[in-house]
This record gives C-alpha cells, sequence and structure tokens, in this order.
C-alpha cells in the first residue's frame, strides 16, 4: 500500500510570524516536485519517478492539467510493509497520481500491472500468475496488461484465467480510456 500527499503553497501571508513566513518563502521555492519514502528499493524509487514524470506530461499534453506542475507529491510506503523493488507499478502509480490532479476516482475493481516508460509504453512484467491468483482472490473484475504479457497469461491454466476481463495496453492512452471512460 502507498499513501499519497500533497503539498499546496499556502495562499496567503498577511499576518504571518517572521518565522512562518519564513517556512512559508522554502514552501514557495518548492513548488512541485516527487518525495518518496519509506519502504522502497532502487527500482521502485526510480519507476515512481518515471511514473510521476510521465503522469506530469500526459496530464499538461493530453488534458491541459497543471496540478503535478504546481503541487508537491509525496508517496510513502510504511516501514513496515514488504519491501518494494519490483519494476511493475508504474501503470498503476501514474493511475494515482491522474487520479489525484483530475480529483476523480479510478475505475472500481480494475486491477493494473505494467511498468510505464518515459514515453508512456506499457512495457512487459514478471510473475503474472501470481498477479492474476491475487487478482481473484481479491474479487478484482478486470486486470490491465501489457500486450508483450498476453502470451504469459495465455500460458496459464483455464481455471486460473476465467472470471476475470482482461485489458492489454500497448501504451498509458488505453490504460486511460479504460479507467476514466467518462473523461477526454
Amino acid at each position: 500500500f502507498f499513501f499519497l500527499m500533497i503539498r499546496r503553497p499556502p495562499r496567503s501571508t498577511q499576518s504571518r510570524s517572521s518565522a512562518a513566513s519564513d517556512v512559508y518563502k522554502r514552501q514557495q521555492q518548492v513548488r512541485s516536485g516527487l518525495k518518496t519514502t519509506g519502504s522502497l528499493g532502487g527500482v521502485m524509487k526510480e519507476s515512481m519517478q518515471i511514473a510521476y514524470t510521465y503522469a506530469k506530461s500526459f496530464l499538461y499534453n493530453k488534458l491541459n492539467n497543471q496540478f503535478l506542475e504546481r503541487n508537491e507529491v509525496h508517496i510513502h510506503a510504511p516501514e513496515g510493509a514488504i519491501p518494494k523493488d519490483g519494476p511493475s507499478a508504474g501503470l498503476a502509480i501514474t493511475s494515482a497520481l491522474v487520479s489525484l490532479a483530475l480529483q476523480r476516482p479510478i475505475k472500481q475493481n480494475v486491477a493494473m500491472t505494467g511498468e510505464i516508460s518515459l514515453r508512456g509504453k506499457a512495457l512487459k512484467i514478471g510473475g503474472v500468475k501470481e498477479k492474476i491468483l491475487a487478482a481473484k482472490r481479491e474479487g478484482i473484475k478486470e486486470v490491465i496488461l501489457p500486450t508483450s504479457n498476453k502470451d504469459n497469461l495465455m500460458d496459464l491454466p483455464e481455471y486460473i484465467r476465467e472470471g476475470i476481463q482482461y485489458h492489454f495496453v500497448e501504451d498509458y492512452d488505453q490504460v486511460f480510456k479504460i479507467l476514466f471512460p467518462d473523461t477526454q
């Protein structure tokens, strides 16, 4: 699990003490960016940074949304959690950031896996069987996978694949259409 927090610059500086004014000035200098903390390995931190960079570009260029340009986002993985160090959360992190910026929830009962490139391509991941079994166990009805993992899914027995609708995607534009069907 991850926690997302945003920090917006304060709106007014009237009637602030000198110390508060200094804090305000420091916050004004850090207008946007990504901060990651917690139980994360190097690969996961890199994956988060790529997801953030792509989400910021996607929002600005496709939706004219400047939320990530103007706010700092802090993603925290609690220390008590299992250390996360796999490159398969890029699509999910990008989607969480887009959801935050749009202030719209992601479509319910959808799971996704896949790394994201700086150009928004959905990249192949490992552990498809384990991820599908986890999705089934949690009652997930739809799963988004990179197209490059289609053969991995088809290699699984039918009893593991059944009961879930699969979406194979090449890039984040396709993911966005699945998760936010009413947004253009």
